[in-house]
């Protein structure tokens, strides 16, 4: 038996798969979906830039610096854009956290890296945070509560004993249901000073699983006729830390000239305190 071409000709009475089947399988089956294209990073602004800083708008979900997990980090986004070019440095002289938003300052030369460290170090930088915290703050105040950083437990605590000097002002600015919205003054810059001094007064960041505070903010909480869209899924008014560095005032490492940046609140947290507001006035 022959073991050549098998794609003989079907016979009579079975004609095989005709192209008008082909098409209304087609039009049954819809036209063919391309795989979602995964989310675009979120992009720093840039708010100065001269021969000696980078002062950047970061916004949450990216670190301040690269490490060794890899993340995307500010200057992965900024370089080779906005006049900075691609080998540009991005000296450190502060952090925020991944997901706190807000004014950030870089060093361009190891000059003004030294000379804006020793501002730092003085307490001649004064930074201005805004915090949406659990629960309504009774009145403005400080805290004076010493901080220790346990490398080891990779733990920040209020530690009397072992910790270093760490002060916080804060002011009162707005209160919303179940909410209170805060102007900070860190006046010390120890790791995550301000998240761990409000958590010690009971009033932790409104989103912030590590001290206290909750995983997500959501309507439904504080809103009493609150309605669930049809699917029954609540999204979250916001999921990262209820925290924006919004001011930054310093001296200009050559010039010595005081000079103040600032960084509106961004949109996430700006809508999430819009829609307690409306809760509190009764709106739909």
């Amino acid at each position: 038996m022959s073991q050549g071409r098998t794609d003989q000709p079907p016979p009579r009475g079975d004609a095989g798969p005709s192209r008008t089947a082909d098409l209304e399988d087609a039009r049954w089956r819809g036209p063919a979906r391309r795989a979602p294209r995964p989310p675009k990073p979120p992009q720093p602004e840039l708010l100065f830039l001269d021969e000696d800083l980078i002062v950047v708008d970061k916004p949450p979900g990216i670190v301040s610096a690269p490490g060794q997990g890899g993340e995307t980090a500010v200057e992965d986004l900024l370089r080779g854009r906005a006049g900075i070019p691609a080998d540009a440095p991005f000296r450190i002289v502060q952090r925020l956290d991944k997901d706190t938003s807000g004014v950030i300052v870089y060093a361009r030369t190891l000059d003004a890296q030294r000379r804006l460290t020793e501002q730092f170090e003085h307490r001649l930088v004064e930074k201005t945070y805004l915090a949406l915290v659990c629960g309504h703050v009774a009145e403005d105040g400080e805290i004076d509560a010493a901080i220790e950083v346990d490398k080891r437990a990779h733990e920040v605590r209020i530690s009397p004993r072992r910790g270093k000097p760490s002060r916080t002002r804060y002011r009162v600015l707005e209160r919303l249901p179940g909410n209170t919205l805060l102007e900070c003054r860190p006046l010390t810059g120890r790791t995550h000073q301000i998240r761990v001094h409000l958590a010690s007064i009971g009033h932790p960041l409104s989103v912030d699983p590590t001290y206290g505070g909750g995983e997500c903010l959501l309507l439904s909480h504080y809103k009493r006729k609150y309605r669930p869209n049809r699917s029954g899924e609540e999204k979250p008014l916001i999921s990262r830390l209820t925290l924006h560095a919004a001011r930054l005032a310093l001296n200009h490492p050559r010039t010595g000239e005081r000079v103040v940046f600032e960084a509106p609140l961004p949109k996430d947290l700006r809508a999430a305190i819009n829609q307690l507001r409306r809760a509190a006035a009764g709106r739909d």
